[in-house]
This record gives C-alpha cells, sequence and structure tokens, in this order.
C-alpha cells in the first residue's frame, strides 16, 4: 500500500524533528555571516553591533513607517560613515544593525532560498546603510550584480 502523500519516502525524515532556529541559534547564524564579509568591509564596518529581535519595536517601526513587524526584516540604527559615523561621540550610542528573526523566518517559509543567503542579504543591507548608501543604491548595486 503506497504514501497518502506524494514524496513521502525517506527524504522527509531530515525534517521530521527540525525547528526554527532560536535567537541564540539565529545570532551564531548572523555571527558567520558577518564573518564572512570581506576583510575590507569588516575593517570598515569599526564596532557596529549585530543584535537579533524577534521583531521589531513600536520605535523603530514608526521610525521606518512601517505598520507590520512581520515586513521588517532588518534595520540600520546610527549616523553612516558619510554622515560622520565613524567620529566616536561621547555618550553617543553604538551603530547597530537589527536582524529580525520572526521577519526573516517568515519570508523563508514564504520563498525558495536558503535561509543562511537570507540573513547575509539582510545583513549586507542594513551594512550598506551604515555606509550611507540608499535604498534605492543597494537596488541598484544588486541590479547591476544580476
Amino acid at each position: 500500500m503506497g504514501s497518502r502523500f506524494a514524496g513521502a519516502g525517506g527524504e522527509g525524515r531530515a525534517w521530521a524533528g527540525a525547528v526554527a532556529p532560536d535567537l541564540a541559534e539565529f545570532e551564531r547564524l548572523a555571527a558567520l555571516a558577518f564573518a564572512e564579509l570581506p576583510q575590507e568591509i569588516l575593517d570598515l564596518c569599526g564596532d557596529i553591533e549585530i543584535r537579533v529581535a524577534d521583531f521589531a519595536d513600536d520605535d523603530a517601526l514608526d521610525a521606518v513607517g512601517v505598520e507590520d513587524a512581520f515586513e521588517l526584516m532588518g534595520l540600520f540604527e546610527g549616523i553612516g560613515l558619510a554622515q560622520g559615523g565613524a567620529e566616536a561621540f561621547s555618550g553617543r550610542m553604538p551603530n547597530r544593525v537589527w536582524l529580525y528573526r520572526r521577519a526573516i523566518l517568515d519570508y523563508w517559509c514564504a520563498y525558495e532560498e536558503p535561509l543562511g543567503a537570507i540573513i547575509s542579504h539582510v545583513l549586507i543591507h542594513e551594512i550598506g546603510h551604515h555606509f550611507g548608501l540608499s535604498d534605492d543604491d543597494m537596488d541598484a548595486i544588486e541590479a547591476a550584480a544580476d
């Protein structure tokens, strides 16, 4: 007697016990993605902090004009290098890149892309803001690379 589900052979066993990465595992994946960036990029990142949260908070959503937390996968917080962010001022918060785990996982479920590639893409996009690039600038760079 065959399976009720087409393709329900042994290839699904690897996923049978799989769960979405928790915040700690997601931080590990983000750290790996960051470490794999070219050294010249890492040097320019300076003391930028990479943070992971399940969702953006209300202040972050309001700052970028997004209502649905599932629509924001990452955020650069700080002053970009082009705006003088390389200079350290006492009392100023360090530049940060936020990765929002639940929004990234939601995207991952909807599209056929590896999770690591999505994390890297969001990380690089937000680091681009640290370098002073706009969303339009990064879209043009990505289009030229394709």
